[in-house]
């Protein structure tokens, strides 16, 4: 568990779960410097201990789906996607209750500390640390095993994907028959350099519902993608589609390299589980041509299509704003879900 905490996808490869050019094709090579497990709590380790290797609920998920259409040819190329009914898999995890449980121990300690540093907040989801204190000096290096954790743990899930693939199909998994497109960060705050005011700075960027996403060019793109942008990917619900798309350069001038991580809810979970029984749920996903597998069949509700805003509306904005370039339209076809 320590091994993970300090160096995230690394340690999953040398124990025999992936490939060396997966770390290529993933955010900081699957390892966020600066992880220090003696800023974890025990409690957290425990937790993680049990989850690692998990996909969880709510709406993380595991997704066999085909390219439904494709925008740019070139794009789309360089990424792997070749060709319209081609199959792929998605997958969408993060650091689990490992994570959360760092989280929480956190926000304890901000609520705790915040007359020390002169706030005065009404929410303490708003608690905050200094970064230059010793306590957000902490923070982050826990926040970096947790990022090492998710990653770890998603290359855990696509080596089982891989498994599954080749036991199907009668061979060895090879990473070239599943090659990994992009391994990408989402809720996290990193480090990074940009132009502000007509000079370089260094600031903290908190993507909280939201990922990078590079532009052409960018020196930490790996070489296979440097001349398209980092590959962007934005679910959308399980009765429709997802996208896959390449950063622009207008995420650098307008939102610090990032862009949004999903389409986002229109219902709560409560009013979505209100609105239809999971077996009319599972019948309308049937007649879409989506099957699901799901561990609690009473929480599927809170993920349903209607749920969630149309996401096809959404990446068109960032398409048009110039955030990220539309590459492939996905489809669901089979749903798994934690």
């Amino acid at each position: 568990m320590y091994s993970v905490m300090e160096r995230g996808s690394a340690w999953t490869i040398e124990e025999g779960y992936g490939f060396a050019e997966d770390l290529e094709v993933t955010e900081e090579g699957g390892c966020l410097a600066g992880a220090n497990p003696a800023t974890v709590s025990e409690t957290a380790v425990r937790r993680g201990m049990k989850q690692l290797g998990s996909l969880g609920s709510g709406n993380h998920f595991c997704e066999v789906q085909k390219v439904e259409h494709i925008y740019d040819q070139e794009a789309a190329a360089a990424l792997g996607i070749e060709r319209v009914g081609q199959v792929v898999v998605t997958i969408h995890c993060g650091s689990r209750g490992f994570g959360h449980q760092i989280a929480e121990d956190y926000v304890k300690l901000a609520e705790a500390k915040q007359k020390d540093f002169g706030f005065n907040l009404v929410d303490r989801q708003l608690s905050c640390l200094p970064l230059q204190s010793e306590e957000g000096k902490a923070y982050l290096s826990a926040m970096a095993c947790g990022a090492n954790f998710a990653w770890a743990n998603r290359q855990l899930l696509m080596h089982g994907v891989r498994q599954s693939f080749a036991s199907v199909f009668g061979r060895k998994a090879r990473a070239r028959e599943v090659p990994l497109v992009y391994d990408v960060c989402h809720n996290i705050a990193k480090m990074e350099e940009y132009e502000i005011n007509g000079q370089a700075q260094r600031v903290c960027v908190h993507r909280k519902g939201a990922t990078r996403a590079f532009p052409a060019g960018h020196p930490e793109l790996p070489e296979k993608y440097r001349q398209v942008g980092q590959p962007v990917l934005i679910p959308g619900d399980m009765g429709r589609y997802s996208f896959v798309l390449v950063g622009a350069q207008g995420s650098m001038e307008q939102s610090f390299g990032s862009c949004c991580h999903g389409a986002g809810r229109r219902q709560s979970r409560t009013t979505a589980k209100k609105s239809m029984s999971s077996k009319d749920l599972l019948n309308q996903l049937d007649a879409r041509g989506v099957t699901v597998r799901v561990h609690s069949k009473n929480l599927l509700t809170e993920e349903a299509p209607q749920a969630y805003k149309d996401a096809q509306q959404v990446v068109n904005v960032v398409h048009n704003a110039g955030l990220a370039k539309l590459v492939a339209r996905l489809k669901p076809v089979i749903v798994v879900k934690g």
